[in-house]
């Protein structure tokens, strides 16, 4: 399917991917309609949506047309690449492939060894997190022949990011806690609080949950305020009487 030009056209499409997505979280429609809705706002060869397994250290593909080496790529090696540091990031948008340092493009396995090979030569990719900074996975679009993506579309693949990052989390694992939050802790204080229990330092919690370790202290501390406790060890041996465990 073609994609659309105007900035009232590609509005328009950008409002089909996220229905598409939102009947996705839903189980009503599959991951792919997403991707073929996102073929309207932007042209592409080659696209994916990834969910980030923190247990397992890797992506698993939800929907894609990525060949087989890009594919194994993207789901076990993408995360160690050079140029993932620069995308991951909450702040920032997309990154384009245009945009990328030519010596960060040198270095990048994952450039040079599998998409250079299939004569990419534009795209973007897109970390998505969810509401509170949980990183859940990500969009990968790959244009093969040179294209002039709508100033708009570009735009547009960062305004649904939330809608997408909707889709990949949903149905995903998540750490074992009870059904109603204790304390009044946040989805990411819970998660943080779990990995207390396996007695890791700010700076090992940082790297499972994709954050920084100065982000794990600022957490730590609203646990420990909120649940009324003097330090991290308390914190975990409260989190082990609620059966609160680390799913790593």
């Amino acid at each position: 399917m073609a994609a659309r030009h105007s900035t009232a056209d590609i509005l328009d499409a950008a409002v089909h991917v996220r229905d598409a997505a939102r009947s996705a979280t839903a189980g009503s429609a599959g991951v792919d309609t997403v991707l073929a809705a996102l073929s309207e706002v932007m042209e592409h060869d080659h696209a994916s949506l990834t969910r980030w397994d923190p247990r397992r250290r890797r992506h698993t593909t939800l929907a894609g047309s990525y060949p087989e080496e890009a594919t194994a790529y993207i789901e076990t090696r993408l995360h160690r690449d050079p140029v993932f540091p620069v995308l991951h990031s909450p702040a920032r948008g997309g990154l384009w492939l245009g945009d990328v340092p030519g010596p960060l493009l040198d270095a990048s396995p994952g450039f040079q060894d599998v998409l250079a090979p299939l004569g990419i030569v534009d795209g973007v990719a897109q970390c998505l997190f969810t509401s509170d900074g949980r990183y859940v996975g990500m969009l990968n679009v790959s244009i093969r022949r040179p294209r002039r993506t709508p100033d708009p579309a570009r735009a547009v693949v960062t305004l649904l990011t939330e809608a997408l990052a909707a889709t990949v989390a949903s149905g995903e694992a998540g750490p074992a806690v009870p059904a109603r939050p204790p304390g009044g802790l946040s989805p990411r204080e819970l998660e943080v609080l779990a990995e207390l229990t396996a007695g890791r330092t700010n700076r090992q919690i940082a790297e499972l949950l994709h954050v920084t370790p100065r982000t794990v202290g600022t957490h730590i501390e609203h646990i420990l305020a909120k649940l009324d406790l003097p330090n991290r060890a308390a914190a975990a041996a409260r989190a082990a009487a609620w059966g609160i465990r680390s799913p790593h």
